[in-house]
């Protein structure tokens, strides 16, 4: 079976690793995903762009990128779209047009229920089965037999969770991945390393190579680098994470942790003006989902100082924050890869 993958994001691609160990050797990709996960027609390295202004300056690359991913859709079995509803669902609504028979399966779902639910009937009219990871989802859609919660993929990627508070005496900083967000971030960073004792680690993402890491991050030679995530975390008694995924990694894994995010000013004018949520981070959207208080601080844009950064580094209660992740855990029960599989593989047009 050949599978046309459309997966723009670093994360859509930890996720399509994950999946990709359960499904079996007769299953191909073709399309957009990072290369080390076979020969996609498209890497995803050029494809990451951050905040709304760098969207618009690479609009006329992804429009002709979109219109070729149509025509590749002819060799495949199936489509699978992860995350990216600014470029999958254009893609989507041209695929069912010209191929109004090849099955659309669309995994970790755009975000409707925080900003333009008027998406969801185009959502459903479009693809033919919706892969939920958030157990709160469904509530959202009309044709709820379309829709079905798979678990969250976190859960099949993250290996160790803590059950007791650490003391290692180690304290992890993530800036983000993109250079905006790093740039921004860092020097706030090297700020408060000069006020704590813990031992700074400094967590890069894998693909950056040395010549990048220095003109972006600057002088880092008073932290220790790591590139594993997952493992850094899992180490550390506290960690400072730009919004993203790595927030929810910590707060599944029981890292107590701040969240703080500085965007560009119209950027976030315009994400404040559009998404109708009350946090940022996955894990207070969960926790207000459930009825109960925010598991962790946001501080963005102005509030992003170091006295507030540090002020919740000396004050979280770690006792609390662990308990909340082990609720958390609970909440989101399983990882997604196996069932996500098995709807690939199982599912058929009727």
């Amino acid at each position: 079976m050949k599978i046309l993958v459309c997966a723009l994001e670093t994360s859509s691609n930890i996720h399509l690793k994950a999946l990709k160990k359960e499904l079996n050797d007769t299953v191909e990709f073709i399309g957009i995903f990072d290369k080390k996960l076979g020969n996609p027609n498209y890497d995803i390295s050029d494809m990451a762009v951050m905040g709304f202004i760098d969207a618009l300056k690479k609009l006329p690359f992804f429009l002709k990128l979109n219109n070729e991913m149509v025509e590749l859709a002819s060799q495949a079995d199936k489509v699978l779209l992860m995350d990216s509803s600014g470029f999958n669902l254009p893609l989507a609504k041209k695929i069912k047009k010209k191929y109004p028979q090849k099955e659309i399966i669309y995994y970790i779902l755009p975000q409707a229920w925080a900003w333009k639910k008027k998406r969801i009937p185009k959502i459903e009219q479009y693809c033919d089965i919706l892969c939920s990871i958030l157990p709160f989802e469904k509530n959202y859609y009309n044709k709820k037999e379309m829709i079905h919660y798979v678990g969250h993929p976190l859960l099949d990627e993250i290996s160790y969770f803590k059950n007791k508070i650490s003391n290692t005496n180690k304290v992890a900083f993530m800036p983000g991945s993109r250079k905006g967000e790093i740039t921004k971030l860092m020097p706030l960073y090297k700020e408060i390393i000069t006020q704590i004792d813990e031992e700074p680690i400094l967590i890069i993402p894998p693909h950056f190579n040395d010549e990048y890491i220095k003109e972006v991050y600057g002088d880092i030679s008073d932290f220790t680098i790591s590139k594993e995530t997952h493992k850094t975390l899992q180490e550390v008694d506290f960690a400072f994470i730009c919004s993203g995924t790595a927030t929810l990694e910590a707060a599944l894994i029981g890292t107590p942790f701040v969240l703080n995010y500085i965007a560009k000013k119209l950027d976030y004018f315009i994400g404040n003006n559009l998404v109708k949520i009350n946090f940022i981070g996955l894990a207070n959207i969960f926790f207000e989902k459930m009825g109960k208080e925010p598991i962790h601080k946001e501080y963005v844009q102005e509030n992003v100082t170091v006295e507030n950064l540090l002020n919740e580094y000396k004050n979280l209660n770690r006792e609390k924050f662990l308990e909340n992740s082990k609720i958390l855990r609970e909440y989101l029960k399983h990882g997604s890869s196996k069932n996500v599989a098995d709807i690939l593989c199982k599912t058929t047009n009727q």
